[in-house]
């Protein structure tokens, strides 16, 4: 079972969206034990409320991986990583904007992008207390109302986002150079990119890239019986071998391959074994 909402209003500024899954195995148990979760501009919460840690693996091949702990940070990041999947999967979770990073972790999304951060070492005690609730709430919707809570725990006073960000950010979903943003912005081009980093935890350029890349999943999620061509161009890709390429660079598979499982969650692709 896969659940989802927004959530409440105070929150909205700084979280995108609450989830939670709990199954009992895999939906490609005996076929696959690990998975990829494609690349993401935005962070990541993950409570994990069974006996196995959250396990990720350097590349598919990495034979034992690395035990986070079972709450961790997942930050912004240009590249899929590799987590297991063998054990029953029960996990809360919410996707939280880059820009709020200081406000509910207290540090900019430059300090968790491209990583992994195990919760408890930016809330503390707190997220043991979390958890053990979690655990007992039994019911998928409690387990959202409490990590909900927790987030309106540790929310911070929300900082002004710097004005040339904040600018970018309306522009570039539909600006087709990024240099002629950064030029509006009246900055030099290395200033614009320390400034844009610190604040989303990647550069412009490739914040644009995840974006387009996102535009199409959402695309295919919206019609799966479509051409993937014209849904690379409608997405902004000038041609197929520059589909085919950020594709394999941003899922590690190719396209064809993605087809064959492309009716799972969105964002994630199963390593077949």
């Amino acid at each position: 079972m896969i659940i989802s909402r927004e959530p409440c209003p105070a929150l909205r500024p700084f979280v995108k969206m609450l989830w939670a899954v709990d199954q009992p195995a895999s939906p490609w148990c005996g076929v696959a034990q690990r998975e990829r979760v494609l690349t993401a501009a935005s962070t990541h919460i993950a409570v994990r409320l069974g006996n196995c840690p959250i396990r990720i693996f350097r590349d598919t091949d990495d034979p034992k991986g690395n035990a986070l702990g079972y709450a961790v940070i997942g930050g912004p990041r240009q590249t899929f990583y590799v987590r297991d999947i063998s054990q029953p999967i029960s996990i809360v979770g919410a996707q939280i904007d880059p820009l709020a990073a200081r406000a509910i972790f207290g540090m900019p999304s430059l300090e968790l992008a491209n990583r992994h951060t195990r919760l408890d070492d930016v809330w503390g005690s707190s997220v043991d207390r979390l958890r053990s609730q979690m655990i007992e709430a039994k019911s998928p919707g409690l387990r959202l109302r409490l990590l909900e809570e927790a987030l309106l725990t540790h929310l911070r006073c929300a900082r002004q986002i710097h004005p040339a960000v904040a600018h970018a950010l309306h522009r570039l979903p539909t600006a087709s150079n990024v240099r002629d943003v950064v030029k509006e912005t009246g900055y030099s081009q290395r200033r614009f990119i320390a400034l844009f980093r610190e604040e989303i935890g990647l550069t412009p350029k490739v914040f644009c890239r995840l974006l387009r890349f996102q535009r199409f999943l959402s695309q295919l999620k919206a019609q799966p019986a479509a051409m993937w061509a014209d849904l690379a161009y409608d997405a902004g890709y000038s041609d197929q071998a520059h589909f085919n390429r950020e594709f394999r660079e941003f899922t590690g598979v190719t396209p064809g391959e993605y087809r064959f499982f492309s009716n799972q969650p969105h964002g994630h692709a199963p390593v077949l074994q």
